[in-house]
């Protein structure tokens, strides 16, 4: 018993697991059975095709993306060539005949101008119970031939979508073309006013037939004007190339379309080729996009664009507002001239009285290759401002290196300056020890003995005289020092007053003369008697005073001579001091002004004399050297600027 309670308990819960799914089947069908209703879209063509496919892509994806939920349902007419044209109606029929009672659309989209010619035609339209959208599709049409009507021959009248009754009250809304057949005759006749002739170019479809019952009515306007018809319905491709041969002059051609001649043979644009070969002086226009760019100068015709996503937000639109006022929308027209094939045919385009949409247009070499232009600027600057940086880096990098070398050269200067301070440092330790040291041991020396006893009267004078010496010659020799000191640091200033130079040398050379006892012979050269100049008198002297006890010191019962005269090609007076002594080598002659150059090592004195005149010279603004053509001895020459009186 209790075996037989569990396998009762398992089979009901068994049952209400499979009844599980029956109600949300239910439920889900609630829920779709609110939005069952279609949205039908018939194609007059395969929907495979390029511009069938891209509507329906685009209508979809703008439908869905502003909210729409209605399911899409997709027709198809496979309509070709006219010649198929009665059965379009019955077609129609059964396509609507599927979609009545519950399925009957929301609304229903006219993909072609077959499908909207079928749609019109209908005897038992569902047109009041279901808005209608069209869409590529021109205003004008023609109501589809029954099967009594010879299609080779029919002349049917053209359909105004706005004027017809019957048309304007089965389309709610969409987008139409319309062809402006006066704006083209217009265009014709102003690039050809003598024209004639317009021979239409139509083919075997349902466009080619309604775009030529547009032209015949309209061409009724035109009176003046021949209208012969190209009919693709009663010619193949070949027997309008012997129709295009024959056109008589003044003839202009007016392109519609071509697809397909009289045996269904489709011939896109080989067909026109041939066409434009068989009469390539003759003019042609297209009213629409065939032809255009080869063919046809250019012509009025529609501004084709995609009309998928517009059609989207109308029929979105439809759905959220049933009753809501709507109305077909006419693409208008534009005028496109082809500038390639108007300068091979000669037609000016300049200056045209209306707007003109120019293709094929020749561009400018700018406008030509504009991406490489810039492109290849682009570049330019771009190497341009590579080439500053490189050239700014190069005159950095040069500048740190001339600045490296400055540095370098003043640190060699630096360093051979402190080379020669510490090289002059000894020499001057070493010449000032024993240039000091030998007067002050006379000077201790005979000092001592004179203060000893038993020192004789006479050997006291003497004693007192060498002293004396002794004494002079150290103080000359701080003398030197403090001068030659004073005069590297700019630290003496000349005070130059008006003196006669001539008086100034005859004093220091009797000065020298009394001073030191010589057995030279001192002599005054000078074809002056007396000449006035602004120079300071002591520094003049002690140069001219240096000079001769260097002559002394050098010169054994010689003949020493101060000269003067005036340079006036040179504008500057020269002194000179010439000695008959032991001269100066021509290798040592540069370096006598040096500091404590001397030519003797073992000759009394410092070796700053020379340095000493050599400096005061050059603060006067004037030059001191030794006249290296003199070979009887040494003639030293210094010059003082005339400009100084």
């Amino acid at each position: 018993m209790k075996f037989s309670c569990r396998y009762l308990c398992i089979f009901l819960l068994l049952l209400c697991a499979a009844a599980l799914p029956f109600k949300l089947v239910a439920a889900v069908t609630a829920v779709t059975d609110d939005n069952k209703q279609p949205i039908l879209i018939i194609c007059s063509y395969n929907p495979a095709a390029q511009q069938t496919s891209t509507f329906i892509s685009d209508f979809m994806d703008e439908y869905k993306t502003l909210g729409g939920r209605s399911n899409i349902e997709i027709e198809n007419m496979n309509c070709k060539s006219f010649s198929e044209s009665p059965r379009w109606k019955g077609d129609m029929t059964r396509i609507l005949a599927k979609y009545r009672g519950e399925k009957l659309p929301k609304m229903i989209v006219l993909l072609g101008q077959e499908a909207w010619a079928a749609y019109i035609s209908q005897d038992d339209s569902i047109a009041p119970q279901v808005p209608a959208i069209c869409s590529l599709a021109s205003r004008n049409a023609v109501i589809l031939p029954t099967d009594t009507v010879s299609l080779k021959d029919w002349m049917p009248e053209p359909l105004d979508l706005f004027t017809d009754s019957l048309a304007n009250e089965r389309v709610r809304s969409g987008y139409v073309y319309e062809y402006d057949i006066p704006a083209n005759i217009q265009l014709i006749k102003h690039f050809y006013p003598h024209t004639q002739h317009i021979a239409f170019l139509s083919d075997n479809t349902y466009g080619g037939v309604s775009m030529q019952a547009l032209v015949r009515k309209e061409m009724e306007k035109f009176p003046e004007l021949d209208l012969i018809l190209m009919d693709g319905r009663s010619n193949t491709v070949y027997t309008l190339t012997d129709e295009f041969r024959k056109l008589p002059e003044n003839t202009v051609i007016l392109v519609g379309t071509w697809r397909v001649d009289m045996n269904d043979g489709y011939f896109m644009r080989n067909a026109t080729y041939t066409m434009m070969d068989a009469c390539p002086t003759v003019p042609a226009f297209s009213m629409s996009t065939i032809a255009l760019g080869y063919w046809a100068i250019g012509g009025v015709m529609p501004a084709y664009r995609d009309l998928g996503r517009g059609v989207g937000r109308e029929a979105f639109y439809l759905e959220r507002n049933p009753g809501a006022d709507s109305q077909v929308v006419i693409i208008g027209s534009e005028t496109v001239m082809d500038s390639q094939r108007a300068k091979e045919m000669g037609v000016n385009l300049k200056d045209l009285p209306f707007n003109v949409n120019i293709i094929n247009e020749e561009l400018s070499f700018y406008e030509q290759y504009t991406y490489q232009i810039w492109t290849i600027g682009g570049v330019v600057i771009l190497l341009v401002l590579i080439l500053c940086v490189v050239f700014y880096f190069y005159l950095r990098t040069k500048h740190l290196k001339d600045e490296l070398i400055s540095s370098e050269a003043k640190l060699r200067v630096a360093k051979d300056r402190a080379e020669e301070s510490n090289r002059l440092k000894s020499a001057f330790l070493a010449n000032m020890s024993h240039e000091i040291r030998t007067p002050l041991n006379a000077i201790v020396g005979f000092s001592d003995v004179l203060v000893a006893e038993g020192c004789e009267e006479a050997d006291k004078h003497n004693y007192a005289e060498i002293i004396k010496l002794n004494s002079d010659l150290l103080l000359r020799l701080i003398n030197d020092i403090l001068d030659i000191s004073r005069l590297e640091s700019d630290r003496i200033v000349l005070a130059p007053t008006k003196c006669d130079v001539v008086q100034l040398c005859k004093q220091a050379l009797t000065s020298i003369e009394f001073s030191r006892k010589t057995n030279n012979k001192l002599v005054f050269y000078s074809t002056l008697n007396s000449y006035e100049m602004r120079v300071d008198p002591q520094r003049m002297q002690q140069v001219i005073s240096n000079l001769l006890y260097n002559a002394i010191k050098f010169t054994q019962d010689g003949v020493i001579t101060l000269s003067f005269e005036i340079d006036e090609e040179r504008n500057r007076a020269l002194i000179a001091i010439t000695d008959t002594g032991c001269g100066i080598p021509k290798e040592k002659q540069k370096r006598v002004f040096e500091r404590f150059e001397k030519l003797n090592e073992y000759a009394q004195g410092t070796g700053l004399g020379l340095s000493i005149c050599k400096l005061t010279v050059e603060k006067w603004g004037g030059e001191i050297w030794i006249d290296s053509e003199y070979t009887k001895g040494a003639r030293f020459v210094f010059s003082i600027p005339l400009q100084a009186q």
